[in-house]
Formats: structure tokens, C-alpha cells, sequence
């Protein structure tokens, strides 16, 4: 990677963190060091991620508060948000260069607790059981509005671009990114009839730990929160902070579904 920046004319910004990863490539002279991440993202025009999707979505929340756009280059397994090829890098590097790209922005959500803790997410925020193989209640309301008390693993709450994510594989709707809105789906209900919901992101979803006592864990892509011990209950909205994802000419979100779900794909012919 570094070679073929080196060769456009690209200057890479690393951290120490990451510079191991990099030993072994050749070229040098390209390249600035720096102590931390931040430091490393603030210096550079722009954020590559190299990795899966958890890679990326550790960087959206590392580059959310100083607005660089990101470039996933794709080394893990699916890839929805990391979606160039290794094999492609150099056309993709090249393409960077020269501007043929565009932006495709996203919005994250944000989550509120009863003491103003605010917390952000790309994909999701999680309300799961946690140290029990119980069940957990969990109730919900829009605008005020009750919703429902779901007996459940726990309930999901995903943006349009997480909709392809963990909301995914628990049935939840795939939703077009740019749609304005949220989707609430239950982990596991215990009433059959208990189906996701599709909301409309400008009012506040709040999720209300009902029992208060109930061991729950929370997370929003993937990482931990502790919530209140008093008046455990979680506000969720649209953020105003974005990500911006590198978009490379010809790159086309139906054809992404399409090919890492495998739409269409015969399996007999791969006998």
C-alpha cells in the first residue's frame, strides 16, 4: 500500500499503533509517524481502514468528531461498509488521487441517558441480557407514544446503514441508506407476532429498562456503555454528526446486496 501511494504521490500519515503492520512494505518516504490515532486522522486529508466492517466502524467513531472521510479497503470477511478488494487498491489509490470519486454520506444515531450521557453509533445500539440466561422486559416508546414491553433476548436499534448488520441477521429489514429512518428489532421474542418496526428518525425513540433492576447490557457498535443505575432508560435519535464514505466511480449499493448476499446466485452451480 505504501509503495503504490508513494508512486501517486499520496503522503500516509501512521500511527505507532498500526506501524507493524506496515514493516515489511518499502517505500518510506512517503510516510509520517505520529503517537496516537487522533493525531494520525487530523493530519490527513482523508481515512483509510483497513479491515472488515468492525475496522471501519472503529474508525467512523474515531474520525466522527473531526469530519474526515473514510476509504474501506476490505481484508476481513463481508464487508459492507469496507468494500474495496485488496486486488483492487491500486485502481482505487489511483482513482483517490485524481478525484473520481464521490461522497456518500451517512448519518449516525445517537443515544441519550436519563443523567445527559450521550453516546454515538454508526450500525446499532444493543439492549441485551447480560450475566443471565433469562429473559429481559424491556419497554418502548416513540414521541411519547408507547410502543410495546418486549419479554426478549434484548432489542436492537439500527440506522439505515447498520440495517445490513446484526438487525440483518436477527430478521430485521434492509434499509437504503439514505432513508430517513430507524428500525426496532427484537433479539429473540418470546410472542411470535413481535415483528421489527420501521420508524421515522425525527423524533426521540426511548427504551426504557422495565424492571429497573434487570441486568442489561448496552452497547453501540460493539462497544460496552454502563447505564444509569437510576432510571435505567435510553433516548435515541438521528445525529447531526455524518461519516463520509469514499464512494469510487461505478460503485452502486444494489450491486454491493447483490453480491455479498449472493441475490440471484444458483447454488447447484457450484457443484
Amino acid at each position: 500500500m505504501l509503495v503504490i501511494a508513494g508512486e501517486l504521490g499520496i503522503h500516509i500519515h501512521l500511527s505507532k499503533r498500526v506501524l507493524s503492520a506496515f514493516q515489511d512494505d518499502a517505500d518510506r518516504k512517503s510516510v509520517t509517524v505520529h503517537e496516537t490515532d487522533r493525531a494520525t486522522m487530523e493530519a490527513g486529508d482523508a481515512v483509510a481502514a483497513v479491515g472488515g466492517d468492525g475496522t471501519m466502524l472503529s474508525a467512523a467513531g474515531l474520525a466522527r468528531p473531526i469530519q474526515r472521510p473514510l476509504l474501506g479497503i476490505n481484508s476481513g470477511k463481508l464487508g459492507f461498509l469496507a468494500n474495496i478488494q485488496r486486488q483492487d487498491l491500486s485502481v482505487a489509490l489511483h482513482d483517490v488521487a485524481s478525484g473520481n470519486y464521490e461522497l456518500d454520506t451517512r448519518n449516525f444515531i445517537e443515544a441519550e441517558f436519563s443523567n445527559g450521557e450521550i453516546h454515538y453509533a454508526l450500525n446499532e445500539f444493543v439492549f441485551s441480557r447480560h450475566g443471565s440466561v433469562s429473559m429481559i422486559t424491556l419497554s418502548a416508546e416513540y414521541d411519547g407514544e408507547f410502543i410495546n414491553r418486549y419479554w426478549a433476548d434484548g432489542v436492537i436499534v439500527s440506522s439505515p446503514t447498520g440495517s445490513t448488520a446484526y438487525n440483518l441477521s436477527t430478521g430485521g429489514p434492509i434499509v437504503v441508506p439514505q432513508t430517513d429512518v430507524m428500525v426496532l428489532t427484537p433479539i429473540s421474542p418470546h410472542t411470535l407476532t413481535t415483528r421489527p418496526l420501521v420508524l421515522p428518525c425525527e423524533k426521540d425513540l426511548t427504551i426504557r429498562v422495565d424492571p429497573a433492576d434487570q441486568k442489561v447490557l448496552f452497547s453501540g457498535d460493539g462497544n460496552n456503555h454502563d447505564l444509569p443505575a437510576v432510571s435505567p432508560e435510553v433516548k435515541i435519535r438521528k445525529s447531526a454528526s455524518i461519516m463520509q464514505l469514499i464512494k469510487l466511480s461505478g460503485q452502486s449499493y444494489f450491486e454491493t446486496l447483490r453480491n455479498k448476499l449472493m441475490w440471484g446466485a444458483d447454488m447447484r452451480d457450484e457443484r
